[in-house]
């Protein structure tokens, strides 16, 4: 009789860890296609918003210089950072470069930008993917960074402006479709790289009367 309660404790043990690791188990199987296209897509939403709102408030400068001048400084900053020329119309004041990302930002620049945007990321995509949030990261493997600057002649001096984008080259290892948007972190401090490089270039090459 003593043996017969620690053995039914024992079973009854045993069954609630069964059950527990059931539930375990079916609360993390893998996400379907559609989730992860869902997740990508919430992604999308609340970036997007964030680059406008970004490139609103710091996507554009105007500068007391030529057009030429300005045009010149944008193309010699974006060689300085590693960046591709890819096409370019120096009448209309157009240039697009690309480079493997996370250029234009290095290795130490891109950790600390996935790390600040990562947390909310994966709330983000927590309601579609469940637990796998928490394997989610950004992965700059497979992917360039695309960036077009435009130079205008404005009654004020020489407007510049910056638009990036991502453009995917191989696949993601994840899984997860490709996001459209940058990181937002990643696209002010990318921006600051590059506005910082195009005033080093005027300070280096443009002489007031």
């Amino acid at each position: 009789m003593t043996s017969r309660v620690p053995m039914a404790l024992s079973s009854r043990l045993r069954a609630g860890w069964c059950a527990v690791l059931a539930m375990f188990v079916a609360g993390c199987v893998a996400p379907t296609i559609d989730q992860r296209r869902d997740a990508v897509n919430s992604i999308n939403k609340a970036f997007r918003a964030d680059y406008e709102a970004i490139l609103a408030k710091d996507g554009t400068r105007v500068y007391k210089v030529s057009r030429a001048e300005g045009y010149d400084a944008v193309r010699v900053s974006m060689a300085r950072l590693g960046m591709t020329v890819e096409s370019q119309d120096p009448v209309l004041g157009y240039v697009n470069v690309y480079a493997p990302a996370p250029l234009p930002l290095n290795q130490r620049e891109w950790e600390e930008a996935a790390a600040a945007d990562l947390p909310r990321t994966r709330e983000i995509i927590g309601p579609h993917v469940g637990i796998f949030r928490h394997f989610f990261n950004f992965e700059p493997r497979g992917l360039e960074s695309v960036i077009s600057g435009t130079v205008v002649e404005t009654a004020g001096g020489t407007e510049i402006s910056f638009t990036a984008r991502m453009r995917e080259i191989t696949p993601p290892e994840s899984g997860f479709p490709r996001r459209e948007y940058l990181p937002p972190t990643a696209v002010r401090m990318a921006l600051d790289k590059i506005w910082r490089e195009v005033e080093r270039e005027f300070k280096a090459t443009y002489r007031r009367p």
